[in-house]
């Protein structure tokens, strides 16, 4: 198993204090990000950000040429998920990291709410 870069986790929490908590969950080596229960990051097991995205926000998401995140299936097709590449200046710039973070937040918030197996709702 790859090794979670908890740089990225620690920044999240750092730049996102005054908005919340930041928690994260392991997930196909790397880590899902929370603020405050709302998912808003994945940190993929190469320590890249990607935050959410959605129909509403993927204009913003194109303007600023953020790639959406790609995985290849078990079947050699190439599959996509509503997530996009975090900018360059996330990785350094504290304003640019949480203006980011809280455009994948707000997406996050507009999700809807999948229940799990035997009727509880995810977190």
């Amino acid at each position: 198993m790859m090794a979670l870069d908890r740089g990225l986790i620690d920044w999240m929490a750092e730049v996102l204090a005054a908005d919340g908590t930041v928690t994260h969950r392991r997930m196909m080596g790397g880590a899902t990000l929370y603020l405050d229960g709302i998912v808003f990051t994945i940190v993929d097991g190469d320590g890249s950000l990607w935050f959410k995205g959605d129909a509403q926000s993927d204009a913003t998401w194109d303007a600023a040429g953020c790639a959406r995140f790609t995985y290849a299936r078990g079947d050699g097709q190439v599959a996509s998920m509503n997530y996009r590449r975090a900018p360059e200046a996330c990785y350094d710039d504290v304003d640019a990291a949480r203006t980011w973070a809280l455009l994948g937040v707000a997406a996050g918030q507009r999700a809807p709410v999948k229940k799990r197996k035997g009727g509880k709702t995810a977190g």
